[in-house]
């Protein structure tokens, strides 16, 4: 009988812990947000929520570059956030541009969800400093491992080496 892991590759993942340990974090924060009675909050949703208080309103094209997201992506976000009563689009300097902004309902608790993410940074350099080796220093670290080779030049060297890939 064939090794259970050889036939289904996704037994196997390094990654997949981080992922599940920042969907855990992401839901503690959400519980944060349920216990304040800060309903249909995603925690997704509050970087550029912040970011639009601070800059004001933005086209999707600047807010998606102001938060380093791609416009497809941020298009998809703006979307959902509107339906959820966060964010409106209004007109522009002409009829063609739109830009997106606060509602009423979002501009009430921004000051909480601003007071939400300095809490959530100082418990996330708290627990760093828990560790032997900050999370924030392996990423500084992958970056730079990243700069000397792309992760996908590591994944198709890998590929060249697989009779399955080729």
């Amino acid at each position: 009988m064939p090794d259970p892991h050889e036939l289904d590759p996704t037994q196997q993942s390094l990654w997949r812990p981080l992922r599940l340990l920042q969907a855990s974090m992401d839901a503690d924060i959400a519980r944060v947000y349920t216990d304040a009675r800060i309903d249909g909050l995603k925690p997704s949703y509050v970087l550029e929520l912040l970011r639009l208080h601070a800059r004001g309103p933005m086209t999707i094209t600047e807010l998606a570059e102001s938060v380093n997201r791609t416009h497809s992506a941020l298009s998809q976000k703006v979307a959902a956030m509107r339906e959820a009563g966060w964010v409106e689009t209004v007109e522009g300097r002409d009829a063609r541009s739109k830009k997106v902004t606060l509602t009423g309902k979002a501009r009430a608790v921004v000051g909480r969800l601003a007071a939400e993410w300095r809490a959530t940074e100082a418990a996330a350099a708290e627990l760093e400093a828990e560790l032997p080796y900050p999370l924030s220093q392996v990423v500084t670290d992958m970056e730079q491992a990243l700069e000397r080779k792309s992760f996908h030049d590591r994944i198709a060297e890998k590929l060249a080496q697989d009779p399955e890939w080729g």
